[in-house]
Formats: structure tokens, C-alpha cells, sequence
């Protein structure tokens, strides 16, 4: 079943036939930068996503296209140096993953042409004018997170634990386009009459005393906050949940599938993939500033009945009725 749609206007024109040298020299074989905002143990399947966008376009990799992949590590402030060495080895294209990646390659890559991904708001941290006519060196895939996604979360939370009046918050403060989304979940909690407490963590390290103080704080579940640093510790993150006995909404689907309880948002694999739709248009000689950035119009709900069960509740046949994936 198709889970994702597309804007139509985007779509069409994207889909080209594949790589015929109209734009590369003849005999060159373009070069692709990657750079990933999380581990290659932990996000491998990115890439793998990406390469099979390429095959699917007819590109074989080290024949008619070769790819250079850097990791940050979901530590943020290695983009610029990641980026710029592959700036120095004069990649066709970049492909930069996440809000912090495309904002580090904003002020590294001033010429290269960018395909970001996995980016919740373009225009506002200023990579492109706007997502119709993006102007400049950049443009990709946005995950819509401007479009009312966190506090969807909170209202799935509500749903499926309705005696849930506090809900804790985690997210990283330094991780751009975090701040939006916690401001979302506080006008979201108003509406919806419960408190949310936030709790900050910046490394790995914290996330025990956060679940600890989350403890103390007598919450009745958990909202995580995506971002390189959470994405890369969902396991860890997704652990420390269930060890806590708190019910948990996350905004990617690894985390449902690492054994979280629900997970509401875009496919991130798929945005991965259609960044290479991007690379192929730009290797043929469209300029990134004529071609609009993509938002998806339809988010995967991922349900996981184990946890629920674990953690010995029931969800509404109503909520896992509009589910796209039940993990049982």
C-alpha cells in the first residue's frame, strides 16, 4: 500500500529518464557528497535508502556515479568540518542530512549545489526564499514540521492515554527547529487542558538523569523531541521508556520499530530516497533554486502492541484503525 503523496507540482517533472551526460562532461563520473547527522551503525539504512533512489534511476555506483559519505556522529558541530572536506574534493552535488546539517552547509557551501533532507523548516533557517522557488544553491525534501506535527503528538498521547495530565518533554536545546516544536507542544497544551515539563539533555550522557527527574516529576508520558542526538540514541531513549514505564511519542518510525510505543510523523527513509530524484535533476543541469522543495502530504502512524501490552495498556480500536503499520 502506498503510504506517502506527494505534491503533485513537484513530483511531475522530477522523475527524468536516467543519466545520459547532458550536463557532465563526457567521460566525467559525478561525484556525490553525503553527509549523514547521525552514525552509519545507527542510520546505515539512510544511505542505503538513497543509493536504492539512484538505482532505481539507473545509476550504478562506481560506474556512472560514486558516492563520498561522511557521519557526524549526531554530534552537530562536525558538519562544517565534514562538509568542507568534501567541499575540497569537488563533489557535484551535495546531500546533507537534517535543520543543523542544511544550516552548516548554508554557510560552507557556497557555490556546490545542495540536496538537503530531513529538514523541518528551510525557510525559516534560511537555506532557500521559499519552498516554491528556492533561489540560491539549495534545495530537497522538508519533513513539514511546521505544518502542526508536534502538536499532533500531544493529541496521540492524549488518545491513547487519556489519564495523562503531565507529559514530559525531551529535547536538546542546541538542536535547531527543537525550539519550535517544544513552543507547538505548549500552545498545543493549552488547548488541550494538561502540562508539559520539558527536560533538556545535549549528550548522551544525560539522558539517565532525565528519565530520573522525569521519575520524580510523576509524569504520565513522554514526548521525545527528534534530532540527530535523539535519533542516534533511540535505542538507548526507547529503553530508558520502557524501564520507566512511560508511555512515549516519537516523531520518526525507527523509533516504533527500535520498540517505541507510537511514532507520528514522515518516513524518514523515503526522504533519503527522493533526495536522490534531486541529485539526478541537478546532475542534468537544473539549477537547485528553480526546483521546488518537496513536503510530504501524508505521515506514517506506527503503533507497536508489544510495548503497549508491556506497559499494560489498551489502545483505541479507533487510533489503530487509522494506523499505517501495527507492530505486534
Amino acid at each position: 500500500m502506498e503510504r506517502r503523496v506527494f505534491i503533485g507540482t513537484v513530483a511531475s517533472g522530477l522523475f527524468a529518464a536516467p543519466l545520459s551526460g547532458q550536463a557532465q562532461p563526457a567521460g566525467k563520473v559525478p561525484m556525490i557528497g553525503w553527509v549523514e547527522a547521525g552514525s552509519r551503525s545507527a542510520n546505515q539504512h539512510f544511505l542505503d535508502a538513497f543509493r536504492q533512489g539512484l538505482h532505481d534511476l539507473k545509476y550504478v555506483e562506481g560506474q556512472n556515479i560514486v558516492i563520498e559519505d561522511r557521519w557526524a556522529g549526531g554530534q552537530e558541530d562536525q558538519f562544517p568540518t565534514l562538509i568542507a572536506e568534501l567541499i575540497r574534493l569537488k563533489v557535484d552535488v551535495l546531500v546533507v542530512a537534517s535543520t543543523s546539517g542544511a544550516a552548516a552547509a548554508k554557510s560552507t557551501a557556497r557555490t556546490t549545489p545542495v540536496v538537503f533532507w530531513g529538514v523541518s523548516d528551510p525557510v525559516g533557517i534560511g537555506v532557500v526564499s521559499s519552498l516554491g522557488r528556492p533561489g540560491g544553491n539549495f534545495t530537497g525534501v522538508s519533513l513539514g514540521f511546521e505544518d502542526g506535527v508536534a502538536g499532533k503528538w500531544l493529541e496521540l498521547m492524549r488518545e491513547a492515554v487519556p489519564n495523562a495530565l503531565r507529559i514530559a518533554v525531551l529535547w536538546n536545546p542546541d538542536a535547531r527547529g527543537a525550539l519550535g516544536r517544544v513552543h507547538e507542544l505548549r500552545m498545543a497544551a493549552a488547548t488541550l487542558k494538561v502540562t508539559v515539563q520539558t527536560f533538556e539533555v545535549r549528550s548522551a550522557r544525560e539522558f539517565d538523569g532525565a528519565f530520573t527527574a522525569m521519575s520524580k516529576a510523576h509524569v504520565g508520558g513522554l514526548i521525545v523531541v527528534v534530532s540527530p542526538l535523539t535519533l542516534r540514541h533511540r535505542e538507548q531513549i526507547v529503553r530508558l521508556a520502557a524501564h520507566t514505564r512511560l508511555p512515549a511519542i516519537y516523531g520518526f518510525s525507527e523509533f516504533a520499530r527500535t520498540g517505541g510505543l507510537i511514532a507520528y510523523g514522515p518516513s524518514v527513509p523515503d526522504q533519503a530516497r527522493r533526495a536522490a530524484v534531486y541529485v539526478d535533476k541537478i546532475l542534468k543541469g537544473a539549477k537547485p533554486a528553480d526546483i521546488p522543495v518537496e513536503q510530504p502530504t501524508k505521515l506514517e502512524l506506527v503503533i507497536n502492541l508489544k510495548t503497549a501490552k508491556a506497559l499494560g495498556l489498551t489502545i483505541p480500536p479507533s487510533l489503530l484503525a487509522r494506523a499505517d503499520q501495527v507492530i505486534e
